[in-house]
């Protein structure tokens, strides 16, 4: 080999061995909500993708609140979490859980919070055991309806949407029921309701728990209902998009077992959208890398569970992900560079 030419190799590879190992030694912080939820399962594949690609060591907590580690990565306090859209949205506003913080502070923090890629968390939609009898929503009427726990958005979009549809009220046309998130599974089977009109996807751990229990039915928003004014207005509110999805996808995501509900070949539902995020303040190479390890493994990530390939990885349409807007979220600098070497248009909207 010339001289000249190798020693520019020894620099090269001298560099690459360098640059490595300072990857190898970047360690980062992690949180995460409950295990095998597609949030769960989005968190350990990065885990396991950047410690292989030698790109940072991940220390992950799941089962954690979403309220708490969003307000916490925007403090720098930790690196990456992962949750709803509709949390930074409420912080930047001071609003919520995030009223102490007053409109200022929570502008201020709300504004470092950057995304690395956006993905749907779940879907209302309605469904019951076929043994109730339930087949379109007006048969909600009278009945006991899971609308979602105690307190919090979840009840409330619940609510609008069985209204939007029927014109039922609450304790008026139905009987609404609220459980704590981790009784929602035992309501249904047991009798507490006679259906649920909830976030899942298709089937989420909570559904392939409760269907375990005997056949179900799922039921999708009606396409007028869905299609109107009031309807694309309820359903894309900050937080929230339209969703919609082939009806031969959801019944072989479903199985056996399943009848699933719809007036034409599309099901129709309430995405709540959202994705894994960062602090603005994170270097731009390390941004750049976490993101270009998740787009290189989305076809090994949809396969992590039944669900997971109907939440649209890798889908950037504001439409669909919930971006832009009302949504304070911009993508980091390095995700941007990622998502664009890899072919995709990232709106100029949700550029920081």
């Amino acid at each position: 080999m010339h001289k000249l030419f190798k020693t520019a190799a020894v620099v090269v590879a001298s560099t690459l061995l360098t640059s490595a190992a300072m990857a190898a030694e970047v360690n980062l912080t992690s949180q995460t909500a409950g295990a095998g939820t597609p949030v769960g399962l989005t968190a350990t594949a990065l885990v396991e993708y950047a410690s292989e690609r030698g790109i940072a060591n991940i220390q992950l907590k799941d089962g954690q609140t979403g309220t708490v580690y969003m307000q916490a990565v925007a403090e720098g306090k930790v690196d990456i979490v992962n949750g709803p859209f509709i949390l930074p949205f409420l912080m930047t506003r001071g609003a919520g859980p995030y009223g102490k913080l007053g409109k200022e502070k929570g502008a201020e923090l709300g504004k470092k919070i950057r995304l690395l890629y956006p993905y749907t968390l779940s879907v209302f939609y309605l469904y019951a055991f076929d043994a109730k009898g339930i087949k379109s929503w007006e048969d909600l009427n009278g009945r006991k309806v899971l609308n979602g726990p105690p307190r919090g958005a979840a009840t409330s979009n619940s609510k609008a949407l069985i209204q939007l549809v029927t014109g039922f009220k609450a304790d008026k046309d139905y009987e609404s029921v609220t459980v704590n998130w981790n009784q929602v599974a035992s309501a249904v089977i047991d009798g507490t309701a006679d259906a649920a009109v909830i976030t899942d996807l298709f089937p989420g751990p909570r559904v392939t728990r409760i269907s375990a229990s005997g056949a179900m039915t799922a039921i999708s928003l009606p396409k007028d209902k869905f299609e109107s004014e009031a309807g694309q207005k309820l359903l894309n509110k900050p937080g929230s998009v339209a969703f919609s999805i082939p009806m031969a996808d959801v019944k072989a995501s479903f199985g056996d077992g399943w009848t699933v509900i719809s007036e034409d070949d599309t099901f129709r539902g309430m995405a709540i959208t959202g994705g894994d995020m960062v602090n603005a303040s994170m270097d731009e190479e390390v941004a750049y890398q976490l993101t270009k390890a998740h787009i290189e493994n989305i076809d090994k990530i949809k396969a992590l569970a039944p669900f997971m390939a109907s939440i649209n990885f890798g889908v950037l349409d504001p439409k669909v992900a919930g971006l832009c807007g009302p949504n304070p979220v911009k993508f980091h600098p390095g995700a941007v560079r990622a998502w664009e070497e890899a072919g995709h248009e990232v709106p100029e909207c949700a550029k920081s």
